[in-house]
């Protein structure tokens, strides 16, 4: 069955989570680039309130052809307890009906479930039908650290028979 990671990141957390799951899943992987800068104290107070009010911004690439995959992954760092601007938009560009979808999402405190949640929400609207989803939480971990926890979710929740 093939499979697609589809993520943004901002500070490399979620990136090493989504190329742990690629590897170990045998999966494609499509990392999805926010054209609005986000850097800098300032603009993260931008980006927070965006994520929190569900904003679209600009990405790159656009859109994502799904055609070909049976089960479709999404990641997103937490924001203001919901997903990125970045994948909000995606998802609103990508057709998700009749796909199998896992979430996931990094956070660096708590509200990673909020995130899911109206992730959710927005995927089952696009017509998705979501198989499984978990959080890892990301605060003071080392890169080996993250890798272990990812690969320790893979085999918790048998993500390897998707």
């Amino acid at each position: 069955m093939p499979k697609i990671i589809i993520y943004y990141s901002q500070g490399g957390k979620t990136d090493l989570v989504a190329k742990t799951l690629a590897k170990e899943l045998n999966a494609d992987l499509v990392r999805i680039h926010d054209l609005k800068n986000r850097e800098g104290f300032k603009n993260r107070i931008f980006a927070s309130i965006n994520a929190f009010r569900e904003t679209k911004t600009d990405v790159i690439p656009a859109k994502v052809d799904l055609k070909g995959y049976d089960t479709v992954y999404i990641g997103t760092p937490t924001w203001a307890g919901n997903p990125t601007p970045a994948i909000l938009t995606i998802v609103d560009r990508c057709d998700l009906r009749a796909k199998d979808v896992v979430l996931f999402a990094t956070m660096d405190a708590n509200r990673g479930d909020s995130n899911i949640e109206r992730l959710e929400e927005k995927v089952r609207l696009r017509g998705a039908r979501v198989i499984e989803s978990f959080t890892i939480a990301t605060k003071d971990k080392s890169p080996e650290k993250l890798v272990s926890d990812t690969e320790a979710i893979i085999e918790m929740k048998d993500l390897k028979m998707y």
